[in-house]
């Protein structure tokens, strides 16, 4: 093990790396830092030969494990902003109306039932579609433009919020690439939907983790420290790099202009949707 690590130090140079940045993009907005993190766990999975029917499964739950600390502390440097919308993540009455709920049971199903039967290619290159699209309106959009100005009840929280928690984790994301537009175009104000989605990625990384966990128990060729999917030694590194980058993101947040907030997350959000084309090999 320790040949390995002196073999691939440049690669434990770049997760940590990758680290810092992912916690910076947490903190800033509320997205967690899975699309930093996924490919670079997949580039250093592959490299230390990981076979190619699990290297992502690996990648996603690595990612998603590293979340929950992201997520966790991101959460809590926007609610000292009161910038989390507390009634969405669990509300005191009609629970089952929860955001938070739904978007956990979306997360868990996919990773423990959906992520270990199906071929990421296909979602990855719809969300791709999807999230270029919402990127542009939000870099070129009129930034008061709303479908409506309240967040749907209902059955809205089981359909959309299991939707973003099972795209999430099967991308190994926070869920802010979907969840911030969505808040936005319900009118509730960029940085409190940054803040909210924070919160929402806690919810996806949490139980998105303890499913690759289970669903990856007993699986050969899993990298050394591996517990079920996610791999000890990729969390170790890049939580460690980004423990201290989340709340630096989250004050850059809260001293931004809205409109500089919404044209930089639109043009990050677009670079994410751009690299999962690219990894699914449609360009």
């Amino acid at each position: 093990m320790i040949d390995q690590l002196i073999q691939h130090w440049p690669l434990i140079v770049a997760l940590i790396f990758v680290g810092g940045v992912a916690g910076l993009t947490s903190g800033l907005f509320g997205i967690g830092g899975g699309a930093v993190m996924v490919p670079a766990l997949f580039f250093a999975f592959s490299e230390l030969g990981v076979p190619q029917d699990i290297v992502m499964h690996c990648a996603i739950a690595t990612s998603a494990a590293v979340i929950i600390l992201n997520a966790s502390r991101s959460t809590r440097a926007h609610h000292q902003r009161d910038a989390v919308d507390m009634t969405l993540i669990w509300p005191r009455e009609n629970w089952w109306q929860s955001y938070g709920l739904w978007i956990g049971v979306g997360a868990f199903a996919a990773a423990i039932w959906i992520a270990p039967r199906l071929s990421s290619a296909a979602l990855t290159q719809i969300f791709a579609a999807i999230a270029l699209v919402v990127a542009l309106q939000f870099i070129f959009g009129r930034p008061s433009f709303v479908l409506r100005h309240d967040v749907p009840r209902g059955p809205a929280p089981m359909i959309a919020g299991g939707g973003v928690g099972i795209l999430s984790s099967l991308m190994g994301i926070g869920g802010g690439s979907l969840s911030v537009p969505l808040l936005s175009l319900c009118g509730v104000p960029i940085h409190r939907a940054i803040g909210t989605a924070a919160a929402f990625g806690l919810f996806i990384a949490v139980p998105a983790t303890l499913g690759f966990i289970i669903s990856g128990l007993g699986v050969a060729g899993r990298p050394f420290g591996s517990l079920g999917y996610v791999n000890g030694l990729g969390f170790a590194l890049i939580t460690a790099a980004a423990w201290p980058m989340v709340p630096l993101g989250a004050r850059l947040a809260h001293r931004m202009d809205a409109t500089l907030l919404r044209r930089v997350f639109g043009i990050c959000l677009a670079l994410v949707a751009i690299n999962m084309a690219r990894k699914t090999g449609l360009f």
